[in-house]
């Protein structure tokens, strides 16, 4: 059996979980493969909300095994709070959630050289979300890291001793304004939350699932365009959030792969620095972050809003291979007087269509197109057949630009405001 994947077009926060939420019954596995707390994958229903950093969004579905994938790091701190939330709500997480073993560790160290990292740059600091990511990667890549099926070891205290010896080093023992006993003491009692679950070789088992049928949903963190490859580098995360970081974040075989699932928003938003081509500086980018809540889900950060990017989005979809694309948040460009589409870029006097190496508020202008907007309320839609004229109008736009069909538009947070088309 095939592996379908899901991940975000742009710069994340596109609305991944929900969407994850909504296929989960036609799936018998979430499995996650990239990324770690710096993500928020917001879930809303029954009038509740939940957000989820570390946990695949499947965890609320009654028949789903959620599957934590080596190519995603824990922070144990942050991992327990999450168990914690999720035991009041009586799921039985024993048996749905398992972890793999060659999963990277988020120490406290890394935190705090996360922190230290990012006040050296000064001006141009990246806008880290300061969880300990990027040097929990390094520490990966200079294979210096501990893992999750290091825990049982016998030896694990000292290798965690020798791993936090060399931080402090780096930190010249200057640890800022963190209390490093007190995060320890939360540390491993992290850890022994970690030890109640099942740490298995998640490759091995994916692959045993796929010769017995099991229907598998790859579930991405961030979005494209925060890819440490072919991201807005330097302003990216630590991983690779494309699906091609399916295969490298969980074992699964190229050939393997079947539908991947373009998430992106009927508009665009960015948290942190960075280029934004599209930004809005106005009483209509205040709108939208108004009326979409646009904040941060992990640092609670008010995110930056735009216009949606076509030549991005192109980009996105060629990059990861697209083949079915979501809306979300269309119900928030209600009540607009129009919309605008980026189609082109200026860039060195000439017309493009994609994105250049060194695309920056400095090298490009975005050039528009402008769109009749709808004055209707879509919220309460449950079916797009009574979508207003100029809601279709948009969709049949993007999906001609982007010559990817457009089969899912969200309408409103919560998994019944999600029309199939």
């Amino acid at each position: 059996m095939s592996v379908d994947v899901l991940l975000g077009l742009q710069w994340g926060d596109e609305g991944k979980g929900k969407i994850v939420d909504v296929l989960t019954n036609d799936y018998d596995i979430i499995a996650r493969f990239q990324g770690g707390p710096n993500a928020g994958h917001t879930l809303e229903f029954d009038g509740i909300k939940h957000v989820l950093h570390t946990i695949p969004s499947g965890i609320f579905r009654e028949n789903a095994i959620n599957i934590v994938g080596n190519g995603v790091v824990i922070d144990p701190i942050i991992f327990k709070k999450e168990i914690d939330a999720l035991n009041k709500m009586n799921i039985d997480l024993v048996s749905k959630l398992l972890i793999s073993k060659k999963a990277h560790l988020i120490l406290p160290t890394h935190k705090i050289l996360d922190a230290s990292s990012e006040k050296a740059k000064g001006k141009s600091k990246i806008g880290s979300t300061l969880k300990g990511i990027g040097p929990t990667y390094m520490d990966k890549t200079g294979r210096n890291g501990l893992r999750v099926g290091d825990i049982s070891s016998a030896d694990f205290k000292d290798s965690y001793d020798k791993l936090v010896e060399k931080h402090s080093r780096l930190l010249n023992n200057d640890f800022m304004d963190f209390n490093l006993s007190e995060l320890e003491k939360k540390w491993f009692e992290g850890i022994e939350t970690l030890k109640t679950f099942q740490h298995i070789d998640s490759e091995h088992y994916l692959f045993q699932a796929q010769k017995n049928g099991k229907k598998i949903l790859a579930e991405g963190a961030q979005g494209t365009l925060l890819d440490i490859d072919f991201g807005s580098y330097p302003f990216v995360t630590s991983s690779n959030t494309i699906s091609a970081g399916a295969c490298t974040g969980l074992g699964i075989a190229p050939n393997k792969i079947n539908d991947v699932f373009g998430i992106f928003k009927a508009y665009c938003t960015r948290v942190g620095s960075g280029p934004f081509p599209t930004e809005l500086f106005d009483e209509v980018g205040e709108f939208i972050g108004k009326v979409g809540n646009e904040f941060g889900a992990t640092t609670g950060r008010k995110r930056r809003c735009g216009w949606i990017d076509l030549p991005a989005l192109k980009y996105a979809i060629a990059i990861n291979g697209v083949t079915k694309l979501m809306m979300m948040k269309a119900d928030v460009l209600s009540n607009l007087k129009s919309i605008k589409v980026c189609t082109h870029y200026e860039y060195n006097g000439e017309l493009i269509d994609y994105l250049p190496f060194d695309a920056s508020e400095d090298t490009i202008t975005p050039v528009f197109k402008e769109i009749p907007a709808w004055t209707e309320d879509l919220t309460g839609l449950s079916s797009l057949s009574d979508a207003p004229k100029a809601l279709h109008n948009y969709i049949d736009f993007l999906e001609n630009e982007l010559e990817t069909p457009i089969v899912i538009v969200s309408v409103g947070p919560d998994r019944t405001q999600t029309l199939n088309r």
